[in-house]
């Protein structure tokens, strides 16, 4: 990494070099049997220059001479730089746990005897279930260094469990799952356990339901399914500057229902998308971006940050190639409400466990549509079965404005959201019943 960046400053003005290494080895089972095992080991190295005012990038998988990699920075260097726009001189990683050594260690054996007993402990309330699952680890060394003096390094540990079942009754086909998500090593998956035998006890009988607007409560895959995609979009510092957000003239607004907050927070040690420092060398940091329902900050990387007259909110992520604006962990604050006293209220509505195929609206509008792949009915506020051939749509922002209630405990959707559930008074519903 010294080597190119001191073939690039021979040439360019700034330089900035990104290196990660990876080690993961997934376990998959199939069909309730172990299916394939996988040690997958990488390195990638980036470099990103500014050379007479335009931006240049290359990035390469493995061995490469350093020289090869300016000439191919060099060769890119076409796009303006904003002006404002400089790699940090200093870098100031915030204290987060991130790595657990345990994780490295875990013995191939040990990770398909867990994803079998997993597997198993679903099975002993179905046995008719087909389930697939995934047990993996993975542990990154991350390096960072810049012609502005700016230097970091960390390393990071995944550990992940995860379970699908489908149940196939003649020509009714039942999908239910769940999973864990942690830097730490995960040996105790009971709780995926009884969130699939919840989800299978509540889907034992089917129902009908009609076409009309209904209330509904999201659950907590419920949020990430149907109202995660326009959030992430809406609070994107560069859709916000490119004009296409909703939110893009309303900071300082009540936008939400003022009992709605949600922040962004790359500081919860253990948590899969926390960190240190992002991928540019900024710290990672809590962002508020909506409190009491008024909209505060979006998300910026260096370059959204420079072309926004704002600074980085730490939140530059290489997605396979530069630096964008993503957010780490995504955090809605808790209500007052508990579950079941949210379905005792409905006379008749749906509970929304998941959506296929939500994104396909327009997300960067709000809007939403998508086919409930697991939902239930309530009757008389008692969920009476599961229904099927159901569509549930909307708008992001109407949802967040008008709750009717949110739920006092929260969980982590793969390990990206924490999130309580959401009631909505009323929402489209349609069935092929009509």
């Amino acid at each position: 990494m010294e080597e190119v960046l001191e073939k690039a400053r021979e040439v360019a003005e700034q330089a900035e070099v990104f290196q990660m290494v990876s080690m993961a080895m997934p376990v998959y089972f199939h069909a309730n049997r172990l299916k394939q095992v996988e040690d997958r080991e990488s390195t990638v190295t980036a470099l990103r220059i500014v050379k007479g005012g335009k931006a240049g990038f290359a990035q390469a998988s493995g061995f490469i001479r350093p020289a090869d990699l300016v000439q191919m920075a060099v060769e890119t260097c076409r796009f303006d730089v904003p002006e404002g726009f400089s790699f940090p001189a200093k870098v100031d990683p915030v204290q987060v746990e991130t790595f657990d050594p345990e994780v490295d260690g875990v013995p191939i054996e040990d990770m398909a005897g867990l994803g079998q007993s997993l597997i198993d402990a679903v099975r002993s309330h179905t046995p008719e279930l087909l389930c697939d699952a995934l047990v993996a680890k993975r542990v990154i060394s991350v390096h960072l260094i810049n012609s502005n003096g700016g230097e970091a390094s960390y390393r990071k540990s995944y550990f992940r469990i995860s379970i699908d079942g489908m149940l196939v009754r003649g020509e009714d086909m039942l999908f239910v799952g769940d999973s864990q998500s942690s830097c730490r090593r995960l040996t105790d998956f009971k709780s995926v356990v009884n969130e699939v035998i919840r989800q299978l006890e509540l889907a034992k009988r089917n129902a009908s339901i009609k076409t009309r607007t209904m209330p509904v409560v999201f659950t907590a895959y419920g949020v990430a399914s149907c109202l995660l995609p326009s959030l992430v979009a809406a609070f994107n510092g560069k859709i916000v500057y490119d004009g296409s957000s909703p939110l893009k003239d309303r900071l300082g607004e009540q936008v939400f229902d003022a009992r709605f907050n949600l922040w962004d927070d790359a500081t919860i040690s253990f948590q899969p998308r926390s960190y240190p420092c992002d991928d540019e060398g900024v710290s990672g940091q809590r962002t508020t971006l909506v409190e009491r329902g008024v909209v505060l900050h979006f998300l910026y990387d260096l370059h959204t940050a420079a072309l926004s007259g704002s600074r980085s909110t730490g939140n530059g992520s290489r997605q396979g190639g530069l630096p964008a604006p993503h957010p780490s962990s995504l955090v809605i604050g808790e209500g007052d409400s508990d579950f079941w006293d949210m379905v005792r209220d409905i006379k008749e509505g749906l509970v929304v466990e998941l959506v296929m195929g939500a994104e396909q609206g327009n997300v960067l509008n709000g809007d939403f549509s998508g086919n409930v792949l697991l939902g239930y009915k309530v009757e008389d506020g008692e969920i009476v079965g599961r229904v099927k051939n159901t569509m549930v749509s909307g708008n992001v922002y109407q949802v967040l404005n008008q709750i009717e209630g949110i739920g006092k405990e929260r969980r982590w959707v793969e390990g990206a959201l924490l999130t309580p559930c959401l009631y909505c008074g009323g929402l489209p519903v349609a069935t092929k019943e009509g």
